[in-house]
């Protein structure tokens, strides 16, 4: 169980399993009012997080402040993805399995996030990609829907196999399976000097569960091509299931500070897919399709973060990346308006590449004058200098805008003070185990050269579009780097997946 201050959220994933009762049992004869019961799990999951978090500032124990703040998360979007999906899928059939499997989707996450024993997590996670499994093939007669959700499934059990063997060591090495037990476990053998081969085994697999569990390269096909599934399936997968690994890291982080070969994989792994993604995005029509690459090359720019040991920048782009994600796809529907309007605004010629240096270089000086100012004025919370080279290749961007200098210079003040803000937040929930820690120099030059190497091509590609190296790049990058192929031959000769019987039927071919 958690702390006394946090008590009331260990109910959250009760109460999205609780809602499936009535749901399962609800008269054929009321299917107009088959949502009700979803509707009002999450709008009680809602009023219940409040009650926890206000338990918890009134509390003087201790709170599993990572919890809270992620099970907010998860109670926000439940009650806005249960609405939205309850308008969406007006007049189609199979109601009443789509809401068992989102209910039991939300009670898995919420359990992971709100568990405090690691076999439950473990338990719970597997749960979370059984019923998701179940929303992504919600449509059964599509073949396209079955073939991708089958290679997911694929991916996801390598993932609950890692993660199974990873436990089982952490809880042989703590003698019990409580996460503070486990924790103090790593503790003390950091403290005697060497953290032993079990632990720093235990890392690398739980590492490799979570580059399977967020659609890292070459495992990624399934979340890009993950597109016949109802929209709103598409925004939890998106915004809540795929940050499940960004957030178990979070959990472990004094475990990963700890072990360097768990750090390098997470750095390789996720600065290469983050690169590599960002360039294919930049080939896509399809917002949907764009909005997946996004994802995929988010979770490797998170898995970064955690490698280099910046867990406070790690939770808040979590955080921040699944609302962003959540309102990109179930607003996706307008992009047609959008365009349209964008149309009746006069063009503006494309940045040429010497701007595109200068903003890299404005933006450098004032992460560099920030850092300054900021050691001075809050020294107790330093901001690393991986961390300010990440925010600067990220707001170079708004120092480009020639015509409007003052909007721009205003723009960038305010999301430097929101970050900073969102920082000492970050600081707050992760303290004391899951503050920021020094990474290896050899990674932060790497993770560093990752992002100059994808902001310079990105430069290159939109000042010059027409160059030898964006024609020659663009054929690889339009395919993917042919990294899915690969993966999707293997899926299909270990283990191949079946076709709907009706396209069998009229097709007339045999499985």
């Amino acid at each position: 169980m958690l702390p006394l201050s946090a008590e009331l959220v260990t109910w959250l994933p009760w109460l999205y399993a609780a809602a499936a009762v009535p749901v399962a049992l609800w008269p054929t004869r009321l299917a107009a009012s088959l949502w009700f019961p979803g509707r009002l799990a999450a709008m009680a999951g809602l009023a219940l997080l409040v009650a926890a978090l206000l338990q918890a500032g009134l509390d003087d124990q201790p709170a599993d402040r990572l919890g809270l703040a992620m099970a907010s998360l998860i109670s926000l979007l439940a009650l806005v993805i249960v609405e939205f999906s309850a308008r969406y899928l007006q007049g189609e059939p199979g109601q009443r399995r789509y809401l068992l499997a989102l209910l039991g989707t939300l009670a898995a996450v919420a359990l992971v996030v709100v568990s405090a024993d690691l076999y439950w997590l473990v338990a719970a996670w597997i749960a979370s990609s059984l019923c998701l499994h179940q929303l992504l093939t919600f449509y059964r007669e599509r073949p396209m829907a079955l073939v991708v959700a089958h290679k997911k499934f694929l991916a996801s059990r390598l993932a609950d196999i890692c993660l199974i063997l990873a436990s089982v060591l952490l809880a042989r090495a703590a003698g019990g399976s409580e996460l503070a037990q486990i924790l103090d476990q790593v503790t003390l053998r950091l403290e005697a000097g060497a953290l032993g081969w079990d632990l720093h085994l235990a890392a690398v697999l739980l590492v490799l569960a979570v580059i399977l569990k967020s659609a890292q390269l070459p495992v990624h096909g399934w979340l890009i091509q993950v597109m016949e599934a109802p929209t709103p399936v598409s925004a939890l997968l998106h915004a809540g299931l795929v940050n499940l690994g960004g957030f178990v890291l979070l959990r472990f982080a004094p475990l990963l500070s700890a072990a360097p070969v768990a750090q390098t994989l997470l750095v390789v792994v996720g600065g290469l897919t983050a690169v590599l993604a960002a360039l294919v995005m930049m080939t896509r029509i399809s917002i949907k399709v764009r909005l997946a690459w996004s994802t995929c090359a988010q979770m490797g720019f998170m898995l970064l973060e955690c490698g280099l040991g910046l867990y406070e920048l790690a939770l808040v782009h979590l955080l921040a990346h699944s609302l962003y994600k959540a309102h990109a796809f179930l607003t996706s529907g307008e992009t047609v308006l959008q365009v349209r309007h964008q149309a009746l605004q006069p063009q503006r010629p494309a940045p040429g590449l010497l701007s595109l240096l200068l903003g890299l270089a404005i933006a450098g000086l004032a992460m560099a004058l920030l850092g300054q100012a900021w050691h001075y004025a809050v020294p107790a919370h330093a901001l690393p200098l991986e961390a300010l080279a990440i925010l600067a290749v990220g707001l170079a961007p708004w120092c480009l805008r020639r015509s409007q200098p003052v909007y721009a210079a205003l723009m960038l003040v305010a999301l430097l003070g929101l970050y900073l803000l969102w920082h000492l937040a970050a600081s707050w929930i992760l303290a004391p185990g899951g503050a920021s820690a020094a990474a290896p120099l050899h990674l932060s030059l790497l993770a560093l050269a990752l992002f100059l190497v994808l902001y310079l091509l990105q430069a290159w590609i939109v000042a010059r579009p027409h160059s030898a190296l964006a024609r020659h790049l663009y054929p690889a990058a339009f395919a993917g780097f042919f990294l899915d192929e690969h993966f999707t031959r293997l899926t299909f000769r270990l283990w191949p997946v079946r076709p709907p019987q009706g396209n069998v039927a009229a097709t007339g071919e045999r499985p």
